[in-house]
């Protein structure tokens, strides 16, 4: 990837946020509409990591880190710290490797 994309890149994400507050400008937006704003970056982490623990390149696979997932889920749910969620998700990950 060149440099210059890069920054191309970067200048059309700035350019897309700055247009955000110029046609917005001063108006509040419906509450419904704030409500559903607020959900995006949740979907997007979640969406992510299953993608990243359900797949490897263009395949679907189910291993140890399926078994880690829910380690962590449970660890959250558990409402536990969030370094004691990623040392036993990522433990629980590693035992399942060496077995």
């Amino acid at each position: 990837m060149s440099w210059w994309l890069v920054v191309w890149l970067s200048l059309g994400a700035y350019a897309f946020k700055a247009l955000g507050f110029v046609v917005i400008g001063g108006r509040t937006l419906p509450g419904w509409l704030e409500r559903s704003l607020l959900l995006i970056p949740a979907a997007l982490l979640t969406a992510l990591v299953l993608k990243d623990t359900f797949s490897t390149g263009t395949e679907l696979v189910f291993d140890e880190r399926v078994l880690g997932l829910g380690v962590a889920a449970f660890s959250a749910w558990r409402k536990m710290p969030l370094i004691v969620t990623v040392v036993l998700a990522a433990a629980a990950t590693a035992i399942v490797r060496a077995l």
